[in-house]
């Protein structure tokens, strides 16, 4: 048995089920059942009784847990006494962004960042993108997640995300992509997803018209619902997109448009130590 079976069982207790406490250490459900019948074998003894898709510890369970949350206190206070010898940054992070970031890029990079730097607190604030500005002008946040960020703003990279059409099922157009003028030329469903970068953005910087908006929604799934009753068309991010695909098409844009989400410090936070700590796991440190 290793510190990651152990961290799997508070988490397990904690989460309530195997699935979300698998997604919190950073283990597949199938990896964190297996590890969890395997320290119960070692063990001896039945750790969680698994009901309606849930898990409840038993009674020698909650002793087993007990004794699993001081082992990993006392390893938490152990590196925090080695961080402090080290002079390593303690406090909180405060870091914003909007949700499909915070949901989809950073648990990774948190669940790292967490392992390697447990005296540093991470607070996560969901809002738009023109909060995350507003809140790094303001140094309310240390860092934020910037939607294509600026030429030369100082940045460190997390992701792209191409820009795709979306058509009814049965929509005349035939061809394996779409000009974005083309598109834009169709009665469209404007989909903000509570950003400022959104199709009408996009449009204004290439300098073309987007003439025929019948509805503008935030949600991306209230446009996809409105594209499969045959209102109109929608320009999307490709991440944005449903598992379930029935009555829609998803085409490629011909010449391809994609938006970058990028981490960027508040003035005069890039040489704090914690945030300095989180950038380095961006940089494969």
């Amino acid at each position: 048995m290793n510190l990651m079976h152990w961290r799997l069982l508070v988490a397990i207790a904690e989460c309530g089920t195997i699935t979300r406490a698998a997604e919190q250490v950073g283990m597949t459900q199938s990896g964190a059942s297996q590890a969890l019948a395997q320290m119960e074998d070692m063990l001896g003894v039945q750790v969680f009784i698994r009901e309606r898709r849930q898990a409840l510890p038993t009674a020698i369970g909650l002793q087993v847990l007990e004794q699993a949350r001081v082992m990993l206190g006392a390893l938490a206070q152990v590196r925090r006494q080695v961080d402090a010898a080290r002079g390593m940054p303690h406090g909180s992070l405060r870091l914003a962004g909007f949700p499909m970031v915070l949901a989809q890029v950073l648990p990774p990079l948190l669940r790292r960042f967490r392992q390697l730097h447990p005296g540093i607190e991470v607070v996560q604030l969901e809002v738009s993108d023109d909060e995350v500005e507003a809140l790094l002008e303001a140094q309310l946040v240390d860092l934020g997640v910037v939607l294509n960020p600026a030429a030369g703003r100082r940045s460190w990279l997390l992701g792209l995300d191409s820009w795709v059409a979306v058509l009814p099922l049965e929509h005349p157009w035939r061809a394996a992509s779409i000009d974005l003028a083309s598109l834009l030329a169709q009665p469209f469903v404007l989909a903000t997803g509570g950003c400022s970068v959104n199709a009408r953005s996009l449009a204004a910087d290439a300098g073309l018209p987007l003439a025929d908006v019948r509805v503008e929604v935030r949600e991306w799934n209230s446009a996809f619902s409105l594209v499969r009753e045959g209102l109109g068309v929608t320009l999307v991010p490709e991440s944005t997109l449903p598992e379930q695909r029935q009555g829609l098409r998803v085409l490629p844009l011909s010449r391809p448009v994609e938006r970058q989400f990028a981490l960027v410090a508040a003035p005069g936070r890039e040489s704090n130590g914690m945030v300095q700590a989180f950038v380095q796991i961006l940089e494969g440190g």
